[in-house]
C-alpha cells in the first residue's frame, strides 16, 4: 500500500541466539584480567540515537531500547532498563543468561555493590561514561572492596568482529535563512558565557552544540541531522572543530574554515593536552563530556571544570527566524496530518488496516510535501493493548490489525530543514467505551491546562507538571512519563535543558519549544496521549507586576471530538477546543484538496455544551 523510507519493521535478533557472544566476551575479560565490565547504551557523546558502530548493548544483549545498561561479571550478568522497557527487555534478552533489573530505582550501582566481591576488577570504557557516572561506579566498587579499571580499549570491540565502521554522513551548511544568526555572532555569545564561567576554554562535546554553533547539519545518526564532531572554544583566539574530513565537501570545509581551524577527530586529545600543560581551566559539559576528557585534562596539568554546557540554553531559545521556520514546518506538517487522519477515518472501519499500514501511510503523506528530510523518531503506532506500551515500536512480529472498538495511538514527527515536529493523536476506531471517553477527557483537560497556562518568567517545568495530571489524579490515575520535552530546530526532537516534568528544574525561557503530552495507559487494553508542541512567548496580562510567559501552540491537527465527554468539561475548555479547531481550519484548510478539506471541516466543528 505504502512504502516507508526512513523506518523498518524487522524484529531485531536477540535471546538465546546471542548467548555465544556473552561467552566470548567473558573469555576476553578473563584474558584482560577483568572480573567484570559495564556496557552502557551510549556513544562518546551520550546521543539519544547512536550509530550502528556504537550499538554495543544491542549487539551483546539483544535489547534495542533507547536507554539501558548491561553489567557482565564472571558469575552473573544483568541488563538494566527503565519502566518503559521492562516488557521489551524481557522479550529481547535471554533471561536464562541475563537478569532484567531497574535502571533508576534502585540504580545499577546497588546491584553492583551486592554482586561484586573484594578484589574484583570492574572495567569500564571512560569514553562511554560521563565523569559523574564513573564516580558512581567507583563508589559502588569501593563499597564492595573492588577496583574500577578504566580500559585503554573496549574489550567488547575485540569480540565484535563484524562491527560496522563509524559513519561518514555528508555535512551540509545550515544557511542563515534557517539559522537566523551567523557563526561569528554565536561564537561571540559563547565567549561571553566562557567569561562568566571564568575558564580558559570550553569543550563542545555535544554534537548538537557544534552543529548549532557552526551552522552545519549532518547525517551520522538516525532521525537527527547530526555531524558527529567536537569543538574547542578558547576565551581568546580561534576555535577548533574536530570532524572527519571525509564528511566535508570543498564548500562545507570553506564554510567551517571561515570561523574555525578544522582538524581530524583524533587531534582533540593532543589539543587538550597542550592547552592543559599551561594549567588551563577547561569547561566540560556534565551531561555529554566523556570521563576520558576529564582524565586527560587532569593528567596533563589542567583543571577540568564540570557544569552545564552554556550552549544548550543558547540553542534552546530560538530566534525569530527559527520560530518563523518552525511555524512554517508545522503548517506543512499539518497538511500531511490532515490527509492521514482523513484516510484513517475512511479506511480503518473497513477492518483491513494494520499498525504498519498507518506508519507507512503517515510517512508517505509527509514525503508528499516534498520537504521531508527524515522522521524525527520511529513512529509509535499502537492500537488496542499495544497503545498502552508507552514507547511501543511495531515490528512485523507484533503488528496488530486495527479493530472496531480500538483506540489507535499514533505519535510521530518529521525533520524539515526549517523545523522539527512531534505530534500525538489518539483516534477512536468505531464507538469508544464510556471509560475511554472519560480517560481521554481527563487527559485533554490536562493538556488544555498546560496550553492555557500563564506563568512568571523563570518558572520551571516541574512547577507546571502537575497542571497536566490534576484531572487524572482526581480519579486516582496518573501517567509514568514527563509531560513534555524540549524540541530543537532541525536538530534533536528531544532537546534540553528545559522540560515539563517532575524533574524539570531548568527555567522556561521565551523562544523555547516544548511538547505538551499528558497521557493515560491501561495495561493490556488501550493507551491515550494528546501532544502538541508549544512555543514559550510573552504573556500580555493587564496589570501584571512582573514579566509573565505563556504558550503558543504550534501543532495544527484536529483532536478527536468523538472521544470528548462534553458534559465533563468547562465552558473555558470548550472555548479553547473550539478556538483551536477554528485556527486549524483557518490555517490548514486552504492548503488541502477538496475531499480532505471537507473531512477537516467536519472534524473541527464547534463543540456545544449540553444545557
Amino acid at each position: 500500500m505504502f512504502e516507508a523510507l526512513f523506518q523498518t519493521f524487522e524484529e531485531p535478533e536477540g535471546g538465546v541466539a546471542l548467548t555465544a557472544r556473552l561467552a566470548a566476551f567473558r573469555e576476553e575479560l578473563l584474558r584482560r584480567k577483568l572480573t567484570g565490565f559495564v556496557i552502557p547504551r551510549a556513544d562518546q557523546q551520550q546521543n539519544e540515537y547512536v550509530p550502528p558502530s556504537d550499538e554495543r548493548l544491542a549487539w551483546l544483549t539483544g535489547f534495542t531500547g533507547s536507554a539501558g545498561m548491561a553489567i557482565v561479571l564472571t558469575h552473573g550478568a544483568a541488563v538494566f532498563v527503565d519502566g518503559r522497557y521492562t516488557l521489551q527487555a524481557a522479550k529481547q534478552v535471554d533471561v536464562k543468561a541475563w537478569s532484567v533489573e531497574p535502571l533508576v530505582e534502585p540504580p545499577p550501582e546497588s546491584w553492583l555493590s551486592e554482586h561484586l566481591k573484594a578484589g574484583d576488577r570492574l572495567g569500564f570504557d571512560p569514553w562511554l561514561h560521563t565523569s559523574a557516572a564513573a564516580e558512581r561506579l567507583a563508589a559502588a566498587c569501593a563499597r564492595a572492596g573492588a577496583e574500577l579499571v578504566a580500559v585503554d580499549s573496549n574489550p567488547l570491540d575485540s569480540v565484535w568482529t563484524e562491527r560496522p565502521a563509524p559513519p561518514l554522513g555528508a555535512v551540509s551548511v545550515h544557511g542563515l535563512e534557517f539559522a537566523g544568526e551567523s557563526e561569528a555572532d554565536k561564537l561571540g555569545r559563547i565567549r561571553a558565557e566562557i567569561a562568566k564561567l571564568g575558564v580558559d576554554a570550553l569543550v563542545l562535546s555535544d554534537s548538537h552544540a557544534v552543529a548549532w554553533t557552526f551552522n552545519i547539519r549532518g547525517a551520522d545518526i538516525s532521525h537527527t541531522p547530526l555531524p558527529l564532531s567536537y569543538a574547542l572554544v578558547p576565551k581568546d583566539g580561534h576555535p577548533s572543530i574536530f570532524i572527519d574530513h571525509r564528511k566535508l565537501s570543498n564548500s562545507t570545509r570553506a564554510h567551517l574554515e571561515a570561523s574555525a581551524d578544522v582538524k581530524e577527530p583524533d587531534a582533540l586529545t593532543a589539543a587538550l593536552a597542550a592547552l592543559s600543560q599551561s594549567g588551563a581551566s577547561i569547561a566540560l559539559d556534565n551531561a555529554t563530556a566523556a570521563d576520558a576528557l576529564s582524565r586527560l585534562i587532569s593528567s596533563s596539568g589542567g583543571k577540568p571544570v564540570r557544569g552545564n554546557d552554556p550552549v544548550a540554553l543558547l540553542k534552546a531559545m530560538k530566534n525569530a527566524v527559527e520560530i518563523k521556520g518552525t511555524q512554517t514546518a508545522h503548517r506543512r506538517d499539518a497538511v500531511a496530518l490532515a490527509r492521514f487522519l482523513a484516510w484513517i477515518d475512511h479506511e480503518a472501519p473497513k477492518r483491513g488496516l494494520t499498525e504498519i499500514d498507518t506508519v507507512e501511510a503517515l510517512e508517505t503523506f509527509r514525503r508528499d510535501t516534498g520537504a521531508l528530510k527524515d522522521v524525527s523518531f520511529p513512529t509509535i503506532a499502537g492500537t488496542g493493548p499495544n497503545g498502552a506500551i508507552v514507547h511501543y515500536r511495531v515490528t512485523r512480529k507484533t503488528n496488530r490489525r486495527i479493530a472496531l472498538g480500538d483506540l489507535l495511538l499514533i505519535d510521530s514527527g518529521a525533520q524539515y530543514e526549517d523545523g522539527t515536529t512531534d505530534v500525538t493523536r489518539t483516534i477512536a476506531i468505531g464507538e469508544p467505551t464510556d471509560e475511554m471517553r472519560d480517560r481521554f477527557t481527563r487527559v485533554l483537560r490536562g493538556h488544555i491546562a498546560i496550553a492555557r497556562a500563564a506563568f512568571p518568567d523563570g518558572t520551571s517545568g516541574a512547577q507546571l507538571d502537575s497542571l497536566a495530571r490534576q484531572f487524572l489524579w482526581h480519579a486516582g490515575l496518573d501517567f509514568a512519563h514527563g509531560t513534555g520535552h524540549g524540541v530543537g530546530s532541525y536538530l534533536s526532537v528531544h532537546e534540553g535543558p528545559a522540560r515539563i516534568s517532575k524533574l524539570g528544574t531548568a527555567p522556561l525561557k521565551r523562544g523555547m519549544i516544548l511538547s505538551n503530552e499528558p497521557g493515560y495507559y491501561k495495561t493490556d487494553a488501550f493507551g491515550i496521549r494528546i501532544e502538541n508542541l508549544e512555543l514559550v512567548v510573552a504573556a500580555e496580562i493587564e496589570g501584571a507586576e512582573q514579566p509573565m510567559n505563556a504558550f503558543e501552540t504550534l501543532t495544527l491537527a484536529p483532536i478527536d471530538r468523538r472521544l470528548i465527554n462534553v458534559g465533563r468539561i468547562s465552558k473555558r475548555e470548550i472555548n479553547w477546543i473550539n478556538d483551536y479547531h477554528a485556527r486549524v481550519r483557518r490555517e490548514v484548510a486552504p492548503l488541502l484538496d477538496e475531499a480532505t478539506r471537507t473531512w477537516l471541516e467536519a472534524a473541527t466543528e464547534p463543540l456545544v455544551q449540553p444545557q
